[in-house]
């Protein structure tokens, strides 16, 4: 995300342009259709495409192609893995992020903590609030919303010093906040 880009209404594909909603309603549709198991990936990138760019805009012998290059430059953010170093910077090993979020599952929680924290309805954010927008308020709300203080609970390691009644207190409210291996992108 730039702070002097404008939002993206329209993008130039194959020396042809195309408008496109990036609302991140919109988006989210997309990603749940990529979650359907029914359809083939060609009919995901049409449908796909049908909810971002308009019905019958797109050439349906480009739609992968073309639904490739919406997704990897304008939704798709790469997760970096965490890397811990030494004191001389040194790489010491690279852990493996765990899934703490699940667009689906915390949606009560997303809908709360931005109401908690910015004032933001979603519902009334529908077909304006742009998906850069969505992604950078939600990576970044403060630790004392519903959503934070549940991925501190699924991040949670036990320590020594935890007594055993909060080690099992612990336990029980991740079982109780756990995703399933099933979630959708967050």
């Amino acid at each position: 995300m730039r702070l002097n880009d404008s939002v993206v209404t329209s993008f130039c594909f194959d020396e042809k342009d195309y408008p496109i909603n990036l609302a991140f309603d919109y988006v989210l549709d997309a990603l749940e259709v990529l979650n359907n198991g029914v359809q083939t990936e060609f009919e995901k990138a049409c449908t796909c495409l049908d909810i971002l760019v308009g019905e019958g805009v797109f050439e349906e012998e480009n739609a992968i192609e073309l639904w490739n290059l919406i997704y990897e430059n304008f939704i798709h953010e790469e997760e970096k893995p965490f890397v811990e170093y030494s004191i001389y910077g040194e790489p010491l090993k690279i852990r493996e992020e765990q899934k703490v979020l699940d667009i689906e599952i915390d949606a009560d929680l997303i809908f709360s903590s931005f109401m908690y924290a910015y004032q933001i309805n979603l519902f009334d954010q529908q077909g304006i609030l742009p998906w850069s927008s969505f992604k950078a308020l939600l990576h970044n709300l403060p630790a004392d919303t519903a959503l934070k203080r549940v991925i501190k609970i699924r991040m949670w390691e036990p320590s020594d010093g935890d007594s055993a009644e909060y080690k099992e207190e612990m336990k029980n409210l991740q079982m109780y906040y756990a995703l399933d291996e099933e979630g959708s992108d967050g």
